[in-house]
């Protein structure tokens, strides 16, 4: 029996020839990742188990995202024991205010994730790097402690549903929208602990940031993974980042799944999840008539230069509504940057919106938005569970830039169509 494209990056990591679904086993891994959250829970449990050392200071990545800049003694103290840690073992890639970015999006743009890698990160979104044709899963603090002493992690390999993507996407449909209606069609369990492969001549119309998006949500239908095949646009994306040897992995003609999906993509339509899971989607058709007060565009999933660039497309020579709070967070540095040198930070601050340096924030309700009682929100960040983003009575409403940008406007949840 043929493997898919996950099984064969386990296999090889594993050193074995060939795996199959529900095997158990040890394998070793390309990077390990965490954040000022997770980062000090892994820390603290590495040293427990006394380990004095890592297994190799370039291949561990310590991001300040979450609750940085720090909004309050407890994060800064998260942050202190991250730095200090990275300090003693000589960490590389250590990513702090200044230079940090949201983890997801900055890995991939400093040419840290790759084509055929195994990568763990103590947070549930890792799946993101999926979109390079990498094998990348979230795991527990505990797990990863264990991934930055020893270099190795076990699995249970998983089985996989494929997803065919077909047609081409209709203008303002991006890669959230394919991700939502997917979700939506197999419910938040749906690939429970398998993995969600991406195939069909569809995948040619999608851009890398479409991709990371799709990738980044598989977590969101239960899914161990989210993986797409390296084709021109990786290579090209990867160029300029990637300084080693990469291997491409292919699924096999006769790779087994336990499932086909078929997506059509030039059917879909802009795509809301309404409070308070992913699963819980309507088309901007269907939604009908919801007042907002407060907008998120940004996050892993969605604060990529292209995400910002069609928001202020769309916000450009526009007004955000009145009693509409816009909040624009550019994923990195280097988003930011780039925000600034083609003039989008001043459309948006013309608009009536503000612009955040890169952090996670608003997205876990930590900071630079959080919710009161009753509020809603359109965001484009990944979650909206019962007071994901603040007060418990509040919403969240997942869109695209697109979808998202065009909301601020009307004070209401609308397709850039609408405008």
């Amino acid at each position: 029996m043929g493997m898919t494209m996950t099984q064969k990056i386990l296999a090889h990591h594993a050193g074995l020839e060939s795996v199959t679904a529900g095997q158990l086993i040890e394998a070793n891994v390309d990077l390990t990742l965490a954040n000022d959250i997770t980062g000090p829970v892994a820390i603290r449990e590495m040293e427990k188990a006394g380990f004095n050392r890592v297994f190799d200071n370039r291949k561990i990545a310590l991001v300040m995202d979450h609750f940085t800049p720090n909004k309050d003694i407890k994060s800064a103290q998260q942050c202190l024991e991250c730095r200090e840690f990275a300090k003693k073992h000589q960490i590389v890639n250590f990513f702090d205010v200044g230079e940090m970015g949201i983890e997801h999006a900055l890995l991939p743009e400093k040419g840290l994730t790759a084509p055929g890698e195994l990568i763990i990160g103590a947070d549930s979104h890792t799946c993101t790097y999926g979109a390079l044709g990498a094998f990348s899963t979230g795991v527990g603090s505990t797990d990863l402690a264990a991934g930055m002493a020893t270099g190795k992690a076990w699995f249970k390999v998983p089985s996989a549903i494929q997803f065919v993507l077909k047609g081409k996407k209709a203008p303002w449909i991006s890669g959230k929208d394919i991700i939502l209606h997917i979700i939506g069609m197999i419910g938040v369990d749906g690939a429970l602990y398998q993995s969600m492969e991406f195939t069909g001549e569809g995948v040619q119309s999608l851009s890398m940031d479409d991709r990371f998006t799709i990738c980044n949500m598989a977590i969101e239908a239960g899914a161990k993974n989210g993986i797409f095949p390296v084709d021109q646009t990786t290579k090209d994306y990867i160029k300029d980042r990637v300084n080693r040897e990469t291997i491409v992995f292919e699924a096999d003609p006769d790779a087994e799944y336990t499932r086909v999906v078929e997506i059509d993509l030039s059917a879909l339509r802009p795509t809301v999840a309404c409070p308070h899971l992913p699963e819980n989607t309507k088309t901007t058709d269907e939604i009908g008539h919801i007042e907002i007060q407060q907008c998120v565009i940004g996050s892993c999933t969605n604060g990529r230069i292209e995400d910002i660039r069609i928001a202020a497309d769309i916000m450009k020579g526009r007004h955000v509504a009145p009693g509409v709070r816009t909040i624009v967070i550019p994923a990195t540095q280097e988003v930011y940057l780039q925000c600034i040198e083609e003039g989008l930070a001043k459309i948006f601050i013309q608009a009536g919106a503000i612009v955040s340096t890169p952090t996670c924030g608003p997205c876990l309700g930590g900071h630079m938005g959080v919710l009161a009682q009753g509020e809603r929100s359109v965001s484009t960040t990944n979650r909206n569970f019962v007071g994901r983003m603040g007060h418990i009575s509040s919403e969240i409403y997942l869109a695209s830039p697109a979808v998202a940008a065009a909301s601020a406007v009307k004070g209401f949840i609308c397709s850039p169509e609408d405008l």
